[in-house]
């Protein structure tokens, strides 16, 4: 029951004061306004909701002690004391919330994001289960309404990719796909394999919150601008106009290829954009390392150069090395069924902040 009041009471302060404001003529007419304070209130709302509960909860407890000092029947203390006991475990479960709540939330969560997926080791076969990852996240991503652009992609031939980047628009983007940068391993048999002999291959995934223009500043005199012909499907554009775009960012070396629209503009905005967000990754990474709060999970970090996943298919077994979890339910996750999964590492990560950062 251990939680601190002082927070509390000043979320609860701060609901209160945008309770008031929302039907101020002033405010309501202004619609951008009404819809900032109405968005904090939503987000306010069910933490001091529990707040009052817990306090409703507690007055009943000391009420129940206060009746169970004064009682002499043995058959209604019994009765007071089990309620005391369920008093006691509802408090329990509204702190441990009430303790979540008050984890800082990160900022990016509700972001977009750029999915970025390259085949790893294994050849083709990499190529082949880059492309599975791709169809994976594009099916969840449809599942919760939100919306998946291809922004460049280098196709294998064989229906896999050596490397996709892919926006992913819609509310909490980030927060649900952040866990998924690092070293996906599979292990299958491929179809080209005769002897039946099962093969192990890699695919690396980072997912980069889109960085706002204030967020980064980047001097496009230490960028180098390529321009150059599309490849792939696109007809005659592809052949005849130059709208390709690649960005070389001179003081980290970051290179960004933009190819999905017809406009050599478009491609360039959105490449910036790409941009913007890995510089913003590498950033954050450093400061992680520097404060040691990449976890279990490396959060932020990338996570390129660890394992954090293997896919066996001739067990239908997927396994998550930071959290030791273990599901054999391969074929539906493929299929987009990433609910479970992804709650469990959120839950993971909210443990990880409760104990707070390590040395």
């Amino acid at each position: 029951m251990d939680i601190p009041l002082r927070p509390l009471e000043d979320l609860e302060k701060r609901f209160e004061e945008i309770n008031a404001k929302i039907i101020q003529p002033e405010i309501v007419s202004e619609y951008s306004q009404l819809e900032k304070f109405l968005k904090e209130r939503s987000k306010l709302e069910p933490i001091v909701l529990r707040f009052r509960k817990l306090k409703n909860k507690k007055l009943d407890l000391d009420e129940s002690n206060e009746l169970l000092r004064s009682n002499n029947d043995s058959d209604m203390t019994q009765l007071i004391q089990d309620e005391i006991s369920e008093i006691t475990a509802s408090i329990n479960i509204l702190s441990d919330q009430l303790k979540l709540d008050l984890i800082p939330k990160d900022p990016r969560d509700e972001k977009d994001v750029f999915v970025e997926i390259r085949a790893g080791t294994g050849g083709d076969e990499a190529g082949l289960f880059a492309g599975d990852l791709f169809r994976m996240y594009s099916r969840y991503s449809q599942e919760r309404a939100w919306k998946v652009d291809i922004v460049n992609s280098n196709e294998t031939g064989i229906g896999g990719f050596k490397e996709v980047t892919f926006s992913v628009k819609g509310q909490g983007a980030y927060a649900m796909l952040k866990f998924e940068s690092g070293v996906h391993r599979v292990q299958r048999v491929p179809e080209t394999e005769s002897s039946g002999r099962i093969h192990t291959s890699t695919a690396t995934v980072a997912v980069l919150p889109e960085a706002d223009e204030v967020d980064v500043e980047i001097d496009n005199n230490e960028v180098r601008i390529d321009v150059f012909h599309a490849g792939g499907a696109g007809g005659q554009n592809v052949n005849k106009v130059a709208t390709a775009i690649r960005l070389t960012h001179l003081p980290t070396g970051i290179v960004v290829t933009c190819q999905k629209e017809r406009s050599q503009l478009q491609n360039r905005v959105q490449a910036f954009a790409i941009l913007r967000a890995r510089i913003v990754e590498v950033e954050i990474r450093k400061k992680d390392e520097e404060l040691a709060l990449s976890r279990r999970l490396q959060v932020g970090s990338g996570g390129r150069s660890e394992k954090i996943r293997t896919y066996n298919f001739p067990q239908n077994r997927v396994t998550d090395h930071r959290i030791n979890l273990t599901l054999h339910n391969l074929d539906r996750l493929l299929e987009g069924e990433l609910g479970e999964l992804i709650e469990t590492l959120g839950q993971v990560a909210q443990e990880d902040a409760l104990k707070g950062p390590t040395a």
